[in-house]
């Protein structure tokens, strides 16, 4: 099992963390992971992007060039990274920011509206956990649960209640089908 992924998205969004999450998720399930962000301007609202190799074999390079899975949170990040995915991989879509469609039809595109969700659960700084969640749900590369469990791992300081609304947003990305 190999699973390539990039996120991109503005920065504080969330990407970098979405992707530290899943690759802590990864440890838990006893698989090898890398992980690599892009830092820059991006942290003053340019677009964030990581990489994430989720991995049964060892992992030979952080760097994901062929993603089977691209998870875009904004507009820039659709025109910059849909022409990376693998054929026959996965494109999420952050619907409620993103207007384009994809130009591709040799890939599936789920689209989600994290920030419509994550506003309906109580905040739209959890737009980036409905989007994991969608990424759980519709590739099984990594359960919900696992996910879950590594939010407390990854944000020790987070209270409690923030850490709930994270998994109820998980669950609710967990739901969506193509």
């Amino acid at each position: 099992m190999y699973q390539g992924i990039r996120i991109s998205g503005f920065g504080g969004q969330g990407v970098i963390s979405a992707g530290i999450l899943l690759a802590q998720a990864g440890l838990l399930e006893n698989k090898n992971v890398s992980w690599f962000p892009a830092y820059g301007a991006e942290m003053r609202g340019g677009t964030a992007n990581c990489s994430v190799v989720i991995a049964s074999e060892e992992v030979s390079s952080p760097v994901v060039s062929r993603p089977d899975t691209v998870i875009v949170m904004n507009e820039p990040s659709l025109a910059k990274f849909e022409p990376l995915v693998k054929p026959g991989g996965l494109l999420i879509i952050n619907s409620s920011l993103v207007n384009s469609k994809p130009k591709r039809t040799d890939i599936k595109v789920a689209y989600v509206p994290c920030n419509k969700i994550a506003e309906e659960i109580g905040t739209t700084k959890i737009a980036n956990m409905v989007a994991l969640g969608a990424y759980a749900g519709l590739t099984g590369a990594l359960s919900v649960d696992t996910i879950a469990k590594a939010l407390g791992k990854v944000f020790k300081r987070a209270k409690p209640e923030m850490l709930e609304l994270n998994v109820k947003a998980l669950k609710r990305g967990a739901e969506i089908k193509i």
